[in-house]
């Protein structure tokens, strides 16, 4: 084989990996990535501040799964909500009000799997950011 037919040939592969990886980009679903990416960057050094103050007050939320919920045990009376987002899933995300000083979401109302939990709530004019992983059976 000369010099002229290995060119031609890499030149041949090049162009189908480079066909081959654009299809695969536009067949990817959407939420593969972050809409908000730039404004979760403005927002970075916030939300870092409310992950310190939940380490430095120790007000780590006790997490239990039950047969049928799971609850969610504070230090302190909480106001705030949390998200319960399915990595697999945008369509299965929920979102709970959290009051009082212990809180109960069904499980009923879960798919099996991963599940990440983003905690957001305020005790004593402070505001915290607590993010976790669960896997519900």
């Amino acid at each position: 084989m000369n010099w002229g037919k290995a060119t031609v040939l890499i030149l041949i592969a090049f162009v189908l990996f480079i066909g081959g990886m654009s299809v695969y980009m536009f067949r990817s679903p959407k939420d593969d990535y972050d809409h908000q990416y730039y404004e979760d960057g403005i927002n970075f050094d916030h939300d870092y501040n409310r992950e310190a103050q939940v380490t430095k007050d120790h007000a780590e939320p006790v997490i239990k799964i039950n047969a049928d919920s799971i609850l969610v045990t504070f230090s302190q009376i909480v106001e705030g909500k949390v998200k319960l987002m399915r990595p697999s899933s945008d369509a299965a995300d929920k979102s709970y009000l959290l009051e009082g000083k212990v809180v109960t979401i069904p499980l009923s109302q879960l798919i099996k799997g991963k599940w990440k939990l983003v905690f957001e709530w305020k005790s004593n004019n402070k505001a915290y950011l607590y993010n976790t992983e669960i896997f519900v059976k």
